[in-house]
């Protein structure tokens, strides 16, 4: 009844009759009409009549779209809803939404309107009865000729008719707050599609972070490969070692060409509108830059044994980037964990699909089950972009870890 939330409820309640008055000013001249004479008593009678009649017209107003939108931002400021992020920020466009804007802004603005004008009315009077002043004496005393007994003393009056105002506003004010989520929220076709733009927001944002893991820390790792490798045959063999700096040069300048690449994406206004590079994610490298990756990695040390399907450079954009992903993932994963140890890459074309088959020996720090990182993860969620599926994880010696990774050459995200 009283503190912070029911001071803000009673300015949300009496905002919500100050937006009455126009209404109820129109209704008072049109009901006027009806009463030339200027009777009280038929008076007072079209003054309440015209409180009900204002309500439609507000009604037909609230049907404007944006008034949802608006009474909402008005509702979460002051209403005090135990949800607030559940109230709708946008205008309502479909019908449902705009008829139950309609019947909020009636009760907004008729319970805004009896706690307004109890305000307006009744707090005056309470003062006058609590001070016992003007005929505040005379009418404790003709309720205490109807009521013998009772304490009908002008303070006690006074203190009933403030009593009534807080409740009135405190009442009001939480049938409100309940119903606000219920009328003013979005429809389950809004909300549906809020879930849909989130979805392709975040499917947007874990693409954009596999090509920054795999593209950043392929390069990365190459590059601490290689610069270990220059620092010790620094003195000894200074020819391999500017070779390995040349080589750390180009995979430098790559890494940073595809870090612009999708640092780019992300400056994008609408994170949306990133996803134009197609259902892969951004522009890259493709199954024909092959060559360039196992070249790159012979400098590390890691040889690999390449059996690559002609036809490869006719495939999809999608899946030859993806394709090339997984393999620069996989070749990665082998240089972090077995270190410059030998490889066996197979890429084949069978039945409509494209199949890749990486192995190479266990190194002694590699992790004895699948999903260490984020690596094989991001894998698997390249291969499910594309409804494919990949498995990885020791061989069947028990000496050698194997990746395979399928995916259809008509897939798409």
């Amino acid at each position: 009844m009283v503190g912070r939330q029911a001071r803000l409820r009673w300015v949300h309640l009496v905002l919500g009759g100050a937006l009455l008055m126009p209404y109820w000013m129109l209704s008072v001249v049109m009901l006027g009409a009806l009463n030339p004479a200027q009777a009280p008593a038929r008076q007072a009678l079209l003054q309440v009549l015209s409180l009900f009649t204002s309500l439609p017209m507000a009604a037909v107003t609230a049907l404007v779209p944006t008034v949802r939108g608006l009474e909402g931002a008005a509702a979460r400021a002051l209403c005090s809803t135990a949800r607030p992020e559940e109230l709708a920020t946008g205008p309502a466009r479909a019908w449902p939404a705009r008829w139950r804007t309609a019947l909020w802004f009636v009760l907004h603005l008729f319970f805004g309107g009896v706690v307004a004008g109890m305000t307006l009315a009744g707090a005056p009077f309470s003062v006058v009865l609590i001070f016992n002043a003007g005929g505040a004496r005379e009418l404790a005393r003709f309720w205490e000729d109807r009521f013998p007994g009772w304490m009908f003393t002008g303070p006690a009056l006074g203190l009933a008719v403030l009593l009534l105002i807080l409740l009135a506003n405190a009442g009001f004010g939480a049938l409100l707050a309940r119903w606000a989520p219920a009328l003013l929220g979005p429809t389950p076709e809004e909300r549906l599609a809020t879930a849909e733009r989130r979805a392709t927001v975040l499917a947007q944002r874990n693409r954009l972070a596999r090509e920054l893991h795999d593209s950043v820390g392929h390069a990365l790792s190459a590059v601490g490969i290689q610069a270990s490798a220059a620092a010790r045959v620094l003195h000894t063999n200074p020819d391999f070692a500017a070779e390995a700096l040349q080589a750390i040069e180009e995979t430098a300048r790559a890494a940073v060409a595809e870090l612009d690449t999708v640092l780019g994406l992300l400056r994008e206004e609408d994170p949306e509108s990133a996803g134009s590079a197609g259902p892969a994610g951004p522009a890259g490298p493709t199954l024909a830059g092959l060559d360039d990756l196992l070249r790159q990695l012979a400098r590390t040390g890691v040889t690999v044994d390449a059996e690559l399907a002609p036809g490869l450079s006719g495939l999809p954009d999608a899946v030859s980037r993806e394709a090339y992903r997984i393999v620069q993932e996989g070749l990665t994963n082998v240089l972090r964990h077995a270190g410059p140890a030998p490889a066996r890459l197979r890429v084949r074309l069978a039945g409509g699909r494209l199949e890749i088959e990486l192995t190479n020996p266990l190194g002694p720090g590699r992790p004895s089950r699948p999903g260490g990182g984020r690596g094989l993860r991001g894998i698997g969620e390249r291969a499910a972009a594309l409804r494919g599926a990949s498995t990885a994880g020791p061989g069947e010696d028990g000496t050698t870890w194997r990746l395979a990774v399928w995916l259809p050459l008509g897939g798409a995200a």
